[in-house]
């Protein structure tokens, strides 16, 4: 199926021919209100002050995503959420757990959509990459350490592991890549401290500021991100309308784990999530906001 899309130019930028780019052109997402589909760029045209786009889409089954999308800590308590969410909204899924005995019974195993893969993040980008591999189109982060003794746990999942994930994403050419964090990440700098979020947080082997530091890193990488910061996580339904704001504002405040599994899907449709990172709670006097409007609201930096 193909189908045009037009941009208009200024009249100062008008060339006087024609201007013709051929395939390949790499594949974007394409969404409507109910579905999400891949779609290859066929051709460019430019011609008087247009710009006429020729796209035709390679759907999968129902029409949906062809590729899939990476969980990362698909099994955690955040991470199935997403994985749940991701399935409803008809993507394809791979699921990166490390315990593959413990995913068959917290996972759906019956979803032909479903595909669950042993991936460990503390063991190296090359383990990772085979992991993802190349039919994937985008990862999710949802990773986090048990606390225990090891001080170290928070550096190997949340920072080295990070940071494992980005490189074997550079290097399958995945240009994707969505990570849930923490809000006060970044605490010392907007003067909390003593907030004592921050410092029960970090009391676990300093787990905000290897957080922080793995956020710079993806920054730093290239990749198109959107680095998710919710506040106190709750295992229970959602409550209240979602608040977003931008980075190092929030200092207190919850939400549900489904929203925040929600609000990682929908930063794959939405391109005003390109490039952001954004601060959620929610709120009972908050409005409702549409996903395209929080998005919007927050200004890349």
């Amino acid at each position: 199926m193909s189908s045009s899309l037009i941009f208009r130019i200024s009249p100062l930028a008008t060339l006087s021919s024609t201007l013709h780019f051929p395939t390949p052109i790499s594949p974007i997402l394409i969404s409507t209100h109910n579905s999400v589909s891949l779609s290859q760029l066929n051709s460019t045209k430019m011609e008087g002050t247009e710009i006429t786009e020729e796209v035709t889409e390679i759907s999968g089954p129902n029409g949906n995503l062809k590729k899939k999308i990476f969980v990362a800590g698909a099994t955690g308590s955040t991470g199935k959420r997403i994985v749940d969410q991701l399935l409803a909204k008809g993507f394809h899924v791979k699921a990166g757990v490390r315990d593959l005995e413990k995913a068959k019974t917290s996972l759906s195993r019956d979803n032909p959509a479903l595909q669950i893969v042993k991936a460990d993040v503390t063991e190296g980008s090359e383990r990772l990459a085979e992991a993802i591999g190349d039919d994937s189109e985008a990862v999710i982060c949802a990773t986090g350490f048990k606390p225990g003794w090891d001080l170290f746990a928070p550096w190997k999942v949340d920072n080295f592991g990070t940071v494992n994930l980005v490189e074997a994403c550079r290097k399958l050419g995945v240009n994707r890549f969505i990570l849930i964090s923490s809000i006060l990440v970044n605490g010392a700098a907007m003067g909390q401290i003593l907030n004592p979020a921050y410092i029960f947080l970090n009391v676990f082997g300093l787990t905000l500021i290897a957080k922080l530091q793995a956020e710079q890193y993806i920054r730093k990488s290239g990749i198109n991100y959107t680095i998710i910061r919710p506040g106190g996580l709750r295992n229970e339904p959602p409550t209240g309308n979602l608040v977003m704001e931008p980075e190092d504002t929030l200092y207190e405040g919850t939400i549900s784990r489904d929203k925040v599994a929600e609000v990682a899907v929908e930063a794959l449709v939405y391109p005003e999530a390109s490039y952001k990172v954004v601060e959620i709670v929610s709120r009972d006097d908050a409005p409702k906001r549409s996903y395209e409007d929080l998005f919007g609201s927050i200004k890349q930096r």
